[in-house]
């Protein structure tokens, strides 16, 4: 059995990282996800790998495209403003169907914002995080375990369909210290088939390319990857169900609010309220069917975020507004407390009857 170490969430990203065989790391400083590049400019030298602080973050993501196409697992990792510039380039890796990692250490905004936790950039992870019809695979953990874990996943996933996969944690998730199993070192293949890696006059040439000039084959295409999408949809939803066997009330949530609501959960069922949680782990592809099979038992919800509401929109089309939806929520990099979730479950339960 694994030692367990002690390490900080951003850090358990890095290393994971490491052990799932990427040797190619660009970013660009910025809280609170520093510290996955100031690990990786450490480690990646000493194991043979490419660490390189990128003159902006559009450099960086495009610099992960040029890796991914020779199919090696490359990765990038940056804060919420740094994310919104790497959209263009995530779009255009979706576009060249190449796997990549990306992780995004959220921050509150609008614009710069503050450095303090937030998860307001679930709608640019969720509706695709770039122009075009597409779709990134979205990882939520709560735990520096999950960081870890996830990370092993998202290349894994990535390399499985194809396509991009967003880690999206939030700010505290990236600094919080917990002890942690890492992951198993993966052996990786040295060559993917699609790869653009030269080919020794013994194969077609691969182009890695996102431009297509005809539109019916660009149709074709797109047609093709929304089959992969529906694959994913149909394989690969994740979620944690929590005191969901009897409740009246379900909490949904992710994150560091979900580890929140656990808390407040205790100590809404000592005082006789029946609730629960269920914690998307994908949050696309998004539990719906779990929610659905949910509102066939419960009086009402609560989405508990750190935004004004995004998840709790989805909540919503998953339920198809079967029960009421409410909103427990703080922003600008406020945290809400257990005793705060805790009142909101109180109110619901005096509105609902439960």
């Amino acid at each position: 059995m694994q030692e367990k170490v002690l390490m900080k969430g951003n850090e358990a990203i890095a290393e994971a990282a490491i052990l799932a065989g990427c040797r190619h790391y660009f970013g660009y400083p910025i809280t609170p996800q520093t510290e996955v590049a100031a690990y990786m400019a450490k480690k990646m030298p000493k194991i043979g790998g490419v660490f390189l602080q990128a003159e902006s973050e559009i450099a960086a993501i495009n610099m992960v495209y040029g890796v991914a196409s020779t199919g090696k697992r490359a990765m990038t990792s940056s804060s919420s403003p740094g994310i919104a510039l790497k959209c263009e380039g995530i779009s255009y890796l979706a576009g060249a169907d190449l796997p990549a990692l990306i992780v995004n250490v959220q921050r509150g905004g609008p614009g710069l914002g503050g450095i303090q936790p937030s998860q307001s950039d679930y709608f640019l992870a969720t509706r695709g995080p770039g122009h075009g019809d597409f779709h990134v695979i979205v990882l939520a953990p709560a735990s520096v375990q999950e960081m870890a874990d996830m990370t092993q996943l998202g290349f894994g996933l990535a390399d499985k369909y194809r396509t991009p996969v967003m880690l999206l944690a939030d700010g505290t998730m990236g600094q919080m210290m917990e002890p942690v199993v890492l992951p198993e070192p993966q052996e990786i293949a040295v060559e993917k088939p699609w790869a653009a890696c030269g080919t020794k006059m013994e194969r077609e040439h691969n182009i890695v390319n996102s431009l297509y000039l005809s539109p019916s084959e660009l149709e074709r295409t797109n047609l093709e990857r929304f089959e992969r999408y529906a694959q994913i949809e149909r394989d690969e939803v994740r979620w944690e169900e929590y005191c969901m066997e009897d409740a009246e009330i379900c909490i949904v949530s992710c994150g560091i609010t979900a580890r929140i609501s656990r808390n407040a959960i205790v100590e809404a069922r000592k005082r006789g309220i029946k609730v629960g949680m269920l914690r998307p782990i994908t949050l696309w592809p998004f539990p719906k069917a779990a929610l659905a099979a949910a509102a066939e038992k419960v009086k009402s919800f609560i989405s508990v975020e750190l935004n004004m509401g995004q998840m709790k929109e989805d909540v919503e089309l998953a339920i198809r507004c079967k029960r009421p939806v409410h909103l427990c929520s703080r922003v600008g990099g406020m945290i809400p407390s257990p005793e705060e979730i805790l009142a909101k479950i109180e109110e619901v339960a005096k509105e609902g009857g439960c």
